[in-house]
């Protein structure tokens, strides 16, 4: 349960960190939803937390 949650957390700050970057003006462009942390370093969180999260579902622990 405590990979589980690891993934859902990287799931939730992925997604935080992808949020943002609007404009005040609907009329005037921001290019600020086109910085590295919108474009590539959101979306690696995510996918790590979604790997993480099949690597939680599927491991199983040793048994005796």
């Amino acid at each position: 349960y405590i990979i589980l949650a690891a993934g859902f957390a990287l799931i939730i700050i992925g997604f935080v960190l992808l949020s943002g970057g609007k404009s005040e003006d609907p009329n005037v462009f921001n290019p600020e939803i086109f910085n590295f942390r919108r474009i590539t370093l959101a979306p690696i969180v995510i996918l790590l937390g979604f790997v993480t999260e099949i690597f939680a579902i599927m491991w199983r622990p040793k048994s005796n």
